[in-house]
């Protein structure tokens, strides 16, 4: 199972739960009020502006940091893209019949990077090719190396080689970049305090004759598609918002390799 799919359950139990929570704390309310009509709500407003602010802030806070992990990951795409294409452009100070096999290298170097990403979310297999990856940069840096070692070039040395490093880290950073989200324990106080929210909600709304389910719902329903987008800038490889349109730099970069 996905993370996004995960996430659409997790928002789907947030919606069912908040609707049948403001249906209790209304009924809750409505016995309160029965006992004690005057004192039933006293000190209600102030419990719940502590929660609905909290609940505000925690969302906003979890929002902000899934936008700018997002914002990250496509800005790491076109990172990735200028290392290799300066690491490719530079081996040009290599001899001229050592830069054909290098060359052919970094094509299918290109082609494994791309196919890693292009598996999500089938784990599995972008695993496997991430292994690939790694394996095509020790095919390049050992062909380099010795290129460099028998060219005698100083500037090869001094430009390619730093230019294959960079590109090789980025790959970590963007494999790492990828395992960074917030520890569930956020998204557990999120559903909390939207439990929390969706009962004193009702509670407020027990002096109503009848239920306004168009608010329940509403209510209920901004809160879970929220939850379900902060998930979805999360995992942007697996869900509807995702970074795969910033991957036209490297295959536009893979085409002009040929």
């Amino acid at each position: 199972m996905t993370p996004t799919t995960n996430g659409l359950l997790f928002a789907a139990a947030i919606f069912l739960g908040m609707v049948v929570l403001v249906t209790v704390g209304r009924r809750i309310g409505a016995q309160r009020l029965s006992r004690d009509p005057e004192g039933a709500q006293e000190g209600l407003g102030v419990v719940s502006g502590a929660v609905f602010s909290l609940l505000g802030l925690l969302i906003a806070f979890t929002f902000s940091s899934a936008a700018t992990r997002f914002d990250g990951r496509r800005q790491m795409v076109t990172e990735e893209a200028n290392d290799i294409g300066t690491a490719y452009l530079r081996v040009d100070l290599l001899p001229a019949q050592a830069q054909p096999p290098l060359r052919d290298l970094f094509r299918q170097y290109l082609d494994s990077r791309l196919e890693t990403y292009r598996k999500l979310p089938d784990l599995d297999a972008a695993k496997a090719e991430l292994v690939r990856s790694q394996k095509l940069q020790g095919e390049i840096w050992s062909y380099a190396t010795a290129a460099c070692r028998d060219s005698g070039s100083s500037p090869a040395h001094m430009l390619l080689l730093p230019a294959l490093n960079q590109m090789f880290d980025i790959v970590t950073t963007r494999t790492e970049a990828g395992n960074i989200h917030p520890p569930l324990i956020i998204f557990a106080m999120i559903g909390l305090l939207a439990f929390g929210a969706a009962l004193l909600a009702g509670f407020a709304m027990a002096k109503n004759k009848s239920p306004s389910w168009a608010h329940t719902i509403s209510f209920a329903a901004v809160m879970a598609l929220t939850i379900y987008v902060i998930v979805d800038l999360e995992y942007p490889r697996f869900g509807l918002i995702n970074v795969r349109g910033a991957d036209r730099v490297l295959v536009q970069l893979r085409e002009s390799m040929k």
